[in-house]
C-alpha cells in the first residue's frame, strides 16, 4: 500500500488498536479544549456588551462627535482612527469615512483587523474616520434622524480637512451602503466618491433557484411579524432575529461546519473562532419605527431604485442626485446580497446610457466570483486586492467622466507594460460598459416584479389587520421586564449567557483544559479514526446542504405558484391596472431644463479653454475609441503634475475633464473640429510638449487598439498642425489670453470679427484644417477640405471680410455678400459630411460614451 503511489490515502503505521487509542485520546483532549472556547467566548460576550460603546475595531480610536447630542439625536458617533506605530496620514490626501451596518451586529467589521478597508485606508497616507452605534438606539430615532447624522459627521470631517483634495471618500457596507446612498441623494455636495459593499439597493431582484432569502416577505405574509416583533420587545427590535435570518441561509455552517471547524482545529483555530464571535455575537437593537421603515419601504416596498421615497421633509430620495462616482462592489458567492440586487438600481433608474451621461453620474461595479458576503468586507485577500487598488486608485475614479464601467484587476506580470506605474501587485482597469450589460447581470423579470408587487400590497393589508386587531393587546400585555427576558432567551443568545464563568458548572473547565494542554497528544492525520471523522463531517454537510436546496427549492416553487396566481394578484389590487408593475421614475421638467441650459452652456464653452483644454480633450477621445482608462495612464498624469510648477487642482482636473467629455458627448464632430482654434495662442514648444506628454500617457498602458491608433493619429496631425502655424507666425499669442468665444472656426459658423487681427485668424485655422488628412471613419478633414475650398474662391481683400463679419453680427443674418454666402455653402457641406460619415463608419468618443455616432445623435437629441 505504502509503495501503491496512493498519496490521498495514507496508511497508518501502526496497528488499529493503537490507533485508536491515540484518536481516543485526542478526541476526548479536543472536547475539553472546545468547551473551554465556549467558556472564553461567553465570558468575552459579557465583556464586550458591558462596555459603554462595544465595538470590534483593531486600532485605537478617538471620539470626535456624539450624535446624541446632535438636534435630532441618534446613538451614532464619529470616531477618529489613531495611526498605528510607523504610520503617518498625509493632510493632503482626502479623508475617508468607513460605515458598518446596523443589521444585528455591533460597529467595527470595517476595521476588524489591520487587513480590512480601514487598515488599507490608513496605511494609504489617508485620514480615516469611522462611524460608530450604540447597543441601543436613542427613544425617538428614525432612519432620516441617522441620515442627517450622517451628513453632519461629513460636515465636521470637511471642517477638520480644509487642505485636502477632494471630499471624503465615504465606504459604507452592506446595509449601511443603502442609507449612505439615501444621505447622499439629499446632500450629495459632502460626498466625494462612495463604495458600497454588499450593499443591496434593488430588493425584488435575485437570480432564480440560487437567492432566496427575497421570498421570505412573502412567505412570512409582510411585514406584520416585524411589527409584532417590536412590540413582543416593548417598542425596540431585537437585531439577534436579523442575525437569526442570515443563520438560517446556510444551516450546513450554522448547525455544524462553522463549530466543527473549531472542534477539528482547535489548537490553532480558537484565537480566529473568539475574534470573529465577538463581531457576530454582539447583538444590536433598533427601533420599531425605524425596522418597520426599512421592511416596508426597502425589503417589501423595494422603493429606493425607482425613486419612490419622499423624506418628512417632502425630499424625494433620488439617486440620480449623487454627483459623486459610485463603486457598487459585489460578488456571485453572496447569497444575502447577490449582484442582481447590488446592481438592480440602474436600470430601475436608467432607461439608456444617455440618461446616465445627462445626470452626469459615474458609475463603477466590481463583481467578484466566489468571495461570500462577509468576505467583501471582512476578507483578508479582498482588503489586500479589491480594496487595496480602489483606495489607491481613489483619485483616478474621481475623475472619470460620466458614464458606466466595470473595474477590471488583473495581476502584475514581468511582461506587464511599464509596470512601476501600477502600485502593489495589480492593475486597475476600467472598462466602458452599457446599461445592457448591467440588465446581462440582474437579468429581471416582469413576471417576478409583479409577484413582489402583489407581496408589498398584501402586506399592507396584513399590517393593517395586525394594527387593528392584534397590537393593542399585545402592547397591553407587554412590559419593560418581559422584553427583557424575551431578548436574553432568544435562541442565539442564550449560550452566550449560559456558556460562561457566570454558570458554576461550567466555570471549572479552564482549570480542566490547562492540564490537557500541558499534556496535549494530538492524533496522526493519517490515523484511520481521524480520517473516518473527516468523512461523517462531510457526510453532515453534504447532508444539511441537500436539505437546504430541498427547502430553498420548495419556498421558491411555492412563491412562484402563490404570489403569480391571477387570483392572488387580482386580491391585491394588480389586476386593475396596466403596465409594468415597477414604473420607471422619469426625468423632472426641472432637470430637463436645466439639461437645456446645461446643453447651451456647453456649445459656448466648446471653442474656449487653450492648450491645456485641448490637451485633455485629447486625452478622452483617444481613451473613449480605447473603450477605457487604466490606472498606469492616470499614474503617469499624477507624476507629470507633481513635476509641474502650475498644475491644476484635482478639483479643477476632474472639473474640466467631466466638462470636456460632456462636450464630447453633446457633439464630439464639433468638439474636434474646434481644436485648431484651442491651439492658436500657444507657442509651437508648448504644443508638441504637451503632444509627447498625452501620447506618452496614452501609450502607458497596453498598446491601443486600432481605432484609438487612428484616433491618436488624427490628433497627432492637427497638433502638428496648429504647431508649424505657431512656428510660422513667430510670435505666439501669451498662454493666459484665452481666445474670444466668438472666434470660432469658420468651419463651424461665419466669425464675427472684432479685431484688425481675426481676419487673419480666420485664415490661419481654415489653413490649418486643411492640413489634416482625410480619414474614412471621420467627416472632420473632408469638411474642412470644403470649407478651405469655399474660402479660396472668396475675395481675397481684407476690408470686404472684415465687412461681411461685421454684417453677420449686426444683423445675425445670412451675409448678402459672395463671401458669406460660400461661407455658409462650406458650413452647410460640412455638415452633410458630417452625417454621410456618420452612416458609414463608426468613430470613438469620449470616455463617457462609446458607441456609434447615430447613437450618439440620439442621445444628442434626448438631452437637447
Amino acid at each position: 500500500m505504502a509503495g501503491s503511489g496512493n498519496d490521498r490515502v495514507p496508511t497508518p503505521s501502526f496497528n488499529p488498536w493503537t490507533a485508536a487509542y491515540e484518536f481516543a485520546v485526542d478526541a476526548w483532549q479536543r472536547g475539553v479544549l472546545f468547551a473551554d472556547v465556549m467558556r472564553q467566548r461567553g465570558n468575552q460576550y459579557h465583556e464586550h456588551m458591558a462596555k459603554r460603546a462595544p465595538n470590534v475595531l483593531s486600532m485605537d480610536s478617538e471620539l470626535v462627535m456624539d450624535g446624541r447630542e446632535l438636534p435630532r439625536p441618534v446613538n451614532y458617533g464619529l470616531l477618529r482612527i489613531k495611526p498605528p506605530a510607523g504610520v503617518e496620514t498625509d493632510p493632503i490626501k482626502r479623508p475617508f469615512l468607513v460605515v458598518d451596518p446596523r443589521a444585528g451586529h455591533g460597529p467595527g467589521i470595517g476595521g476588524f483587523k489591520p487587513e480590512s478597508e480601514i487598515g488599507v485606508a490608513i496605511r494609504a497616507g489617508h485620514p480615516c474616520y469611522f462611524a460608530t452605534f450604540l447597543p441601543r438606539p436613542m427613544p425617538a430615532q428614525t432612519v432620516e434622524d441617522v441620515m442627517m447624522a450622517e451628513a453632519r459627521f461629513l460636515e465636521e470631517i470637511i471642517a477638520l480637512h480644509p487642505d485636502a483634495e477632494g471630499k471624503p471618500v465615504v465606504v459604507a457596507n452592506c446595509q449601511a451602503g443603502w442609507q449612505i446612498m439615501m444621505t447622499a441623494a439629499i446632500r450629495p455636495e459632502l460626498f466625494g466618491p462612495i463604495i458600497v459593499a454588499g450593499a443591496p439597493l434593488s430588493y425584488w431582484a435575485g437570480w432564480r433557484g440560487m437567492n432566496p432569502m427575497r421570498y421570505s416577505g412573502g412567505l412570512l405574509g409582510g411585514s406584520w411579524l416585524t411589527a409584532m416583533t417590536s412590540d413582543l420587545g416593548n417598542g425596540k427590535f431585537d437585531g439577534a432575529w436579523l442575525v437569526q435570518n442570515f443563520e438560517n441561509l446556510n444551516p450546513a455552517n450554522t448547525l455544524w461546519s462553522k463549530q466543527y471547524n473549531l472542534y477539528s482545529k482547535v489548537d490553532t483555530e480558537a484565537e480566529r473562532y473568539l475574534s470573529f464571535e465577538k463581531w457576530w455575537g454582539g447583538h444590536v437593537f433598533l427601533n420599531g419605527p425605524e425596522i418597520q421603515y426599512i421592511v416596508d419601504n426597502l425589503f417589501i416596498g423595494n422603493r429606493l431604485s425607482t425613486a419612490g421615497l419622499v423624506t418628512s421633509d417632502g425630499i424625494r430620495i433620488d439617486l440620480r442626485n449623487i454627483q459623486s462616482p459610485i463603486v457598487v462592489f459585489c460578488s456571485k458567492g453572496d447569497n444575502i446580497t447577490p449582484p442582481p440586487q447590488a446592481l438592480g438600481w440602474i436600470p430601475d433608474l436608467y432607461q439608456n446610457e444617455a440618461e446616465v451621461l445627462a445626470h452626469g453620474q459615474t458609475i463603477v461595479y466590481a463583481v467578484h466570483e466566489s468571495i461570500g458576503h462577509l468576505g467583501i468586507f471582512v476578507s483578508g485577500s479582498v482588503a489586500r486586492k479589491e480594496h487595496q487598488e480602489f483606495t489607491s486608485n481613489i483619485d483616478m475614479i474621481d475623475v472619470l467622466p460620466p458614464g458606466i464601467y466595470q473595474a477590471e484587476i488583473a495581476d502584475k506580470t514581468p511582461d506587464t507594460l511599464n509596470a512601476d506605474l501600477a502600485a502593489g501587485n495589480y492593475v486597475l482597469s476600467f472598462e466602458q460598459r452599457t446599461l445592457d450589460d448591467v440588465r446581462a447581470i440582474v437579468d429581471r423579470k416582469e413576471e417576478d416584479d409583479r409577484r413582489f408587487a402583489a407581496v408589498a400590497r398584501i402586506s399592507d393589508i396584513n399590517l393593517g389587520m395586525y394594527r387593528s386587531f392584534v397590537q393593542p393587546w399585545l402592547r397591553a400585555m407587554v412590559t419593560e421586564q418581559s422584553a427583557e427576558w424575551a431578548q436574553r432567551m432568544h435562541p442565539l443568545r442564550l449560550p452566550y449567557e449560559l456558556i460562561s464563568d457566570r454558570n458554576p458548572i461550567i466555570a471549572p473547565i479552564a482549570k480542566v483544559a490547562e492540564q490537557v494542554r500541558e499534556h496535549r497528544q494530538q492524533a496522526s492525520a493519517a490515523n484511520p479514526f481521524v480520517m473516518a471523522q473527516e468523512m461523517f463531517s462531510n457526510l453532515v454537510e453534504t447532508s444539511l446542504n441537500i436539505w437546504q436546496e430541498l427547502r430553498d427549492s420548495a419556498d421558491e416553487r411555492t412563491f412562484m405558484s402563490v404570489y403569480g396566481s391571477p387570483v392572488v394578484q387580482d386580491l391585491a389590487g394588480l389586476g386593475a391596472q396596466s403596465g409594468p408593475p415597477r414604473r420607471h421614475p422619469g426625468v423632472s421638467p426641472e432637470h430637463r431644463r436645466f439639461m437645456e441650459e446645461r446643453a447651451a452652456e456647453l456649445r459656448s464653452l466648446m471653442h474656449e479653454g487653450g492648450l491645456r483644454v485641448a490637451a485633455i480633450r485629447m486625452l478622452l477621445y483617444v481613451s473613449g475609441a480605447e473603450g477605457g482608462l487604466d490606472e498606469r495612464s492616470f499614474a503617469l498624469i499624477r507624476k507629470m503634475r507633481a513635476e509641474s510648477d502650475n498644475a491644476m487642482t484635482l478639483q479643477e482636473f476632474k472639473d474640466v475633464t467631466r466638462e470636456q467629455a460632456l462636450i464630447l458627448t453633446l457633439d464630439s464632430d464639433a468638439a474636434i473640429q474646434t481644436m485648431p482654434h484651442l491651439l492658436e495662442t500657444s507657442s509651437a514648444a508648448a504644443i508638441r510638449g504637451t503632444l509627447a506628454a498625452m501620447k506618452r500617457v496614452l501609450e502607458a498602458a497596453e498598446p491601443l487598439n486600432p481605432a484609438a491608433r487612428e484616433s491618436l493619429d488624427e490628433m497627432e496631425r492637427i497638433f502638428e498642425a496648429a504647431a508649424r502655424r505657431a512656428q510660422k507666425h513667430q510670435d505666439p499669442a501669451p498662454a493666459a489670453a484665452l481666445p474670444a468665444p466668438d472666434a470660432a472656426p469658420a468651419r463651424l459658423r461665419v466669425p464675427a470679427v472684432k479685431h484688425e487681427a481675426s481676419a487673419r485668424v480666420v485664415k490661419d485655422l481654415v489653413d490649418a484644417a486643411a492640413e489634416v488628412a482625410t480619414k474614412t471613419a471621420h467627416a472632420h478633414p473632408a469638411a474642412a477640405k470644403q470649407a478651405t475650398e469655399a474660402a479660396t474662391k472668396a475675395p481675397a481683400k481684407t476690408t470686404a471680410r472684415k465687412a461681411t463679419a461685421t454684417k453677420a453680427v449686426a444683423t445675425k443674418t445670412v451675409a448678402t455678400k459672395a463671401t458669406a454666402t460660400k461661407a455658409v455653402a462650406a458650413k452647410t457641406a460640412t455638415k452633410s459630411a458630417s452625417k454621410s460619415a456618420s452612416k458609414t463608419a463608426a468613430k470613438p468618443v469620449a470616455p463617457a460614451v462609446a458607441k456609434k455616432p447615430a447613437a450618439r445623435q440620439s442621445a444628442k437629441a434626448k438631452t437637447a
